[in-house]
């Protein structure tokens, strides 16, 4: 029986900013379902790696596999429109268009052309699943910072991606919003799609994750589970202190 490639592959990946290395020879592969938390200090390249995956910056040497497709040096347009989405930690938002439009634009990202009305309907249901439905005609800049969080993640996954890279989505959410957000993350994996989170709440990580990779100075240092990862003393050192 042939094997089936993973969803995603990063083979010997590497990337550079002057003299220094942002990522160096990562290889990590990303199972077809479930989340996958990547964490590690500030400056680690959780960030830029996403930006490689995405298609935002070209490696200088390695490959990214999309389900044995090689897609290292695809534009971002190419790349969402081969099954990957994301967020961003600015948001990138438009202030001036409603709730509802601004998901509605997102639904052009993706190869499926769909009818107004459908649409409208998918927008909809994104929405009553984020708990933004009754906001669906509010300007974006009129929203908490909370509801503008939960609008980037419904553009995230409004779309038919099999592979969704969250930065950071939860930072700024507390109580009820971040129990919500745990409950859409979740659900997601359930339904077969992959989640690569960057993620500094701890909490978070052990609450939603399945897997966790480590990262520092751009090499991946250890991958487990979260308990795997939260017992291993040496990362402890680097990164966890006294939140374990």
């Amino acid at each position: 029986m042939a094997r089936t490639a993973p969803l995603l592959e990063l083979i010997g990946l590497s990337k550079s900013f002057g003299g220094v290395k942002a990522i160096d020879d990562l290889s990590l592969v990303i199972a077809d379902s479930g989340v996958t938390s990547l964490v590690g200090p500030n400056g680690a390249g959780k960030t830029t790696l996403f930006n490689l995956i995405t298609g935002f910056l070209v490696p200088d040497r390695g490959r990214i596999m999309l389900r044995g497709r090689d897609i290292t040096r695809l534009p971002p347009y190419k790349v969402a429109r081969a099954g990957v989405a994301r967020t961003f930690q600015n948001l990138r938002l438009f202030p001036t268009l409603t709730v509802f439009e601004n998901v509605a634009v997102a639904c052009e990202a993706s190869d499926i052309t769909l009818s107004e009305k459908n649409v409208s309907k998918l927008v909809d249901s994104t929405l009553e699943r984020v708990g933004l439905l009754a906001r669906r005609d509010v300007r974006v800049a009129d929203l908490s910072f909370a509801e503008q969080k939960f609008v980037s993640l419904a553009r995230a996954i409004v779309r038919p991606a099999n592979l969704l890279l969250l930065d950071e989505p939860a930072a700024g959410l507390d109580g009820r919003a971040l129990e919500r957000f745990h409950q859409i993350v979740r659900s997601l994996a359930a339904e077969g799609r992959s989640v690569l989170l960057i993620e500094h709440n701890l909490d978070t990580v052990r609450g939603i994750s399945d897997s966790v990779a480590f990262l520092d100075q751009g090499r991946l240092i250890a991958t487990g589970t979260p308990g795997e990862i939260f017992a291993m003393e040496e990362l402890a050192a680097l990164y966890f202190g006294d939140d374990r």
